[in-house]
């Protein structure tokens, strides 16, 4: 970097490094500004910053405490500014274990997008409450530190902005307007979906929507809608996962906090996010044949998470000896191909449906029950893993039976397959259906003390 040229500044009384003056603007000894906060750098001409003025070192942006307050203002965010990634509450009370899980994730994936927002774009996805807003306004805040012109807008809120400005009286005409919020350096578009779906409204959002797609601009958006819901122009971008993140917050209301108002059946793949193909170790601590049978699984268990239409894959084998993990692994797979994935122990399913009993719950058993029934994927964990009362034989009995005649896809890890009813292992040993693989390697904790 070549040295800051003063001289080539405009002249200022309000500093004179030659006398050594402090800046008037930051206070430094050194006023290579001049006090004006920006400066030249004497570069050759073929150099990118030639010509031009930059911030000055001695005065980041985040010491410019008038551009902040000015940012601010024009972000909307100031309703907001409790909104942080420090505030956010990922373990309240209320929150399962899965819950607090996915509250996690999504707390770690939009503090990565606010690190580096560079091209890319958030989709926050979930039900009212669940902390989407925060996080996309705890995002803004941060950026606005950084020194990024950030607009925080509801979409009703936006479509209004546009309309007004159609307006005779409007301050700004329609174009400024619109060029103005296309164009800012991070667009938070808060509740996609719950706008008014007229064809008006539906080419605005795709203008605005696909100018940033096109132009790589960061972008967050929160929606409480299915993908399938919005305009397949703008839902073909947000699944675009070279250019969008997109983050499904499983978890309830959290200014709902009375347990036991709330339905807690919900997924448990996201306490497994760390249990991938990639991570899967089929060889550490292993013989000869011992690697063989578990590269064989493992190659059976990546095979069904290519194409698992139609079919079941039953994993067996003693505790701790990877059948979790692939299975995890089949269920990260689909989810990334966008498919509707349930992921539970057997245990915590039954336990779930035993509170539907309760005096007050929040939903019914058979709503509890056909949510599991008719899931897109079914990840069913240690089948037999627990000793089975005749009434939950029964209800496991009615969902395998279900999803057996339905041809459903279904994922099933086991430990003593001898242990199941013998109406269980009839539909498990169809091979026209199922796939059966044993995993015959010794568990993972005493591969390690081999090394």
């Amino acid at each position: 970097m070549g040295a800051p040229q003063p001289e080539n500044m405009p002249n200022t009384s309000s500093a004179d490094p030659a006398a050594g003056g402090p800046c008037a603007l930051c206070g430094a000894a050194d006023a290579i500004c001049l006090g004006l906060g920006v400066i030249r750098y004497d570069v050759p001409m073929d150099d990118p910053r030639w010509g031009k003025l930059h911030r000055c070192p001695n005065f980041p942006v985040e010491r410019d405490v008038e551009r902040q307050n000015r940012l601010r203002a024009l972000s909307n965010l100031d309703a907001l500014t409790g909104k942080t990634f420090a505030t956010f509450q990922t373990e309240l009370p209320m929150h399962t274990p899965a819950e607090r899980g996915s509250l996690a994730m999504a707390l770690s994936v939009a503090r990565s997008f606010a690190d580096n927002p560079a091209g890319k774009w958030i989709l926050l996805q979930g039900p009212y409450g669940c902390g989407k807003t925060h996080l996309a306004a705890a995002i803004g805040l941060q950026r606005l530190q950084h020194g990024d012109v950030v607009l925080f807008i509801t979409t009703p809120d936006l479509l209004d902005h546009l309309r007004i400005s159609y307006g005779e009286d409007a301050e700004g005409g329609y174009d400024e307007t619109f060029d103005r919020i296309r164009g800012c350096d991070l667009l938070i578009l808060d509740d996609l979906g719950v706008e008014n779906p007229s064809a008006w409204a539906k080419e605005k959002l795709f203008q605005l929507l696909n100018h940033r797609y096109m132009h790589r601009l960061p972008t967050v958006i929160t929606t409480n809608a299915e993908l399938e819901r919005l305009d397949p122009r703008i839902s073909s971008r947000l699944h675009d996962v070279d250019h969008a993140s997109r983050v499904i917050i499983d978890a309830p209301d959290y200014r709902n906090t009375d347990v036991d108002q709330r339905d807690h059946l919900s997924s448990s793949l996201s306490l497994y996010r760390d249990q991938t193909f990639e991570t899967f170790d089929a060889k550490s601590g292993l013989s000869v044949e011992e690697q063989r049978n578990l590269v064989n699984v493992a190659n059976a268990a990546v095979a069904y998470a290519q194409n698992p239409n139609g079919r079941w894959l039953v994993l067996a084998g003693g505790p701790g000896t990877g059948k979790t993990h692939l299975a995890a692994a089949i269920g990260h797979h689909r989810e990334q191909l966008r498919d509707d994935v349930f992921f539970i122990t057997v245990p915590d399913l039954l336990d779930d449906l035993r509170t539907t009993f309760s005096p007050g719950a929040a939903s019914t058993f058979d709503q509890r029950f056909n949510k599991v029934k008719n899931v897109g994927l079914l990840i069913l964990d240690d089948l037999s893993g627990t000793g089975h009362t005749e009434w939950a034989r029964e209800k496991l009995f009615q969902l395998i039976d279900y999803r057996y005649i339905k041809r459903l896809p279904t994922v099933v890890t086991l430990g003593d397959f001898e242990r199941l009813s013998e109406r269980l292992q009839v539909r498990l040993l169809d091979e026209r259906l199922c796939a059966r693989f044993e995993v015959t390697a010794p568990p993972y904790v005493m591969r390690q003390r081999r090394r």
